[in-house]
């Protein structure tokens, strides 16, 4: 790739990311303006449970459809009818009568939540085709830190947009940035029509994408590979093609469990501190939180521009412990001083764990990727939608200490698991290299019936379990 090539991708990819930011301040913003208005068009509580409840099931359903749809669609016009759908709905919402406004409410949550996962899927899955190889870690924490300020920026002018300019101003903000990040979408150099396949073929019509097989193992369209008679869905594939990856994707659900439980902890606990002014303490918290988030990816741009390597497999496993920790220590009462620091460190965890298990999926060969990031939506929107149920009706009872320390306790002892699974993993490897540094091991090994013909596995290269496997 050239260097004009280059500089042309990371330029629409920075637009991209600008477009995606604006949209994140609009969807941030209206976390707060529809939960509120849920509430003032129904007058019940119930009704704000269940509006939350039918986006992330949304979601939870668009995860498992992502790759179908991928496979039909190109990932341009996945992301920019993603959002035009958003758009749309919000619009139907100022004008819908008064007598249409709840029908239409748990319309929008199902559009957003089915729309929001599949534009999220769709990018994340497609970045290594925007930027590149070798970039993926700079594209991921370009995408973060534009989320994590657009998040802030979100969630501190909600109250002053619905107070002083009402709903449907709030609305029609929310409105416009989709259609922002639509145009956005427009300007990269993909198509917009269906998708032509992800395999490429040789002369005889063999895969030869990435050395995965043939047409008749893996499924001409990425769909599974065929195990006598059955066929293995390309997800379960998916999970297979990377080493730890199962555990990683399971860790992940199980971190946004404790992630539901912080999010709905953080207003009662603020409350119990000043029950005068008890959004102080959430703003303060989520302000030094996206710094924190937006620091440590100014750390991993240099580091990786530096050494040329990802934070890799480990780092998400570490990152997942530290950020646990610090949300369980920011409801334990320690000085406000302390509790901004520990802020800042979950925060950065939190950034070093999106980064290094994005970045890690992106290793995945195309489809196998997208089904992988499917599948992970889908666990994260089912962990998070079961942790609000199950964290909402503990807070009755504990206090918020006591049930963030379950919830992101259990995502601690499930980190060390994966921790020590990536290291014995490294272990193995470098005990491997080891013995085929030996002079004379190949001629072994070709004795013992490996074969000199590089069958065996792959030599060279440390993957700290990220890399696709050979086979």
């Amino acid at each position: 790739m050239t260097s004009g090539t280059a500089a042309l991708q990371e330029r629409r990819y920075r637009i991209l990311v600008t477009g995606y930011a604006i949209s994140s301040y609009g969807t941030f913003l209206n976390v707060v303006a529809l939960s509120l208005y849920v509430y003032a068009v129904t007058d019940r509580a119930l009704a704000v449970g269940v509006f939350m409840a039918v986006r992330l099931a949304a979601g939870f359903v668009a995860g498992l459809a992502a790759a179908a749809v991928l496979a039909r669609w190109s990932a341009k016009g996945v992301m920019f009818w993603a959002n035009v759908a958003q758009a749309a709905a919000l619009l139907l919402l100022v004008l819908a009568p008064d007598g249409f406004r709840t029908g239409t409410l748990f319309a929008v949550s199902a559009v957003v939540g089915a729309s929001g996962t599949l534009f999220m899927v769709t990018l994340r899955s497609s970045i290594p085709d925007m930027v590149g190889e070798g970039r993926h870690t700079w594209a991921n924490s370009l995408m973060v830190s534009g989320r994590s300020m657009a998040m802030v920026a979100g969630f501190a002018s909600s109250g002053v947009v619905v107070s002083l300019l009402g709903y449907t101003a709030a609305f029609l903000v929310d409105m416009a940035t989709f259609f922002v990040c639509a145009l956005t979408v427009l300007l990269l150099p993909m198509s917009m029509g269906p998708a032509r396949g992800n395999e490429e073929k040789d002369s005889h019509g063999k895969d030869v994408e990435d050395g995965r097989g043939s047409q008749e193992e893996e499924g001409a369209d990425g769909q599974g590979r065929r195990d006598g008679r059955r066929r293995v869905p390309a997800a379960l594939v998916a999970l297979g093609a990377v080493p730890v990856l199962g555990l990683m994707v399971a860790l992940r659900g199980i971190d946004a469990l404790g992630s539901s439980s912080h999010n709905a902890a953080l207003p009662v606990y603020s409350t119990e501190l000043d029950a005068d002014n008890p959004a102080v303490f959430v703003s303060v918290f989520w302000c030094v939180w996206a710094l924190g988030n937006v620091l440590v990816q100014q750390v991993l741009q240099r580091y990786t521009k530096r050494t040329g390597r990802s934070v890799g497999a480990l780092g998400f496993g570490l990152g997942t412990i530290a950020m646990s920790g610090t949300f369980i220590l920011a409801f334990a009462g320690l000085p406000w001083a302390v509790t901004v620091l520990v802020a800042l460190l979950a925060g950065a965890a939190d950034g070093l764990t999106e980064v290094s298990y994005t970045s890690h999926l992106q290793t995945l060969p195309s489809p196998l990727r997208t089904h992988a990031f499917g599948l992970s939506a889908t666990v994260e929107n089912l962990g998070f939608g079961v942790g609000m149920i199950v964290v909402a009706a503990a807070l009755d009872v504990f206090t918020p200490l006591s049930v963030v320390g379950v919830a992101h306790g259990a995502a601690i002892v499930l980190a060390l698991v994966y921790v020590a699974r990536v290291l014995r993993g490294r272990g193995a490897e470098q005990a491997q290299a080891a013995q085929e540094a030996v002079p004379g091991s190949e001629e072994r090994e070709g004795k013992n019936g490996k074969g000199e013909s590089g069958a065996g596995p792959a030599r060279g290269g440390h993957r700290d379990g990220a890399e696709v496997s050979g086979g």
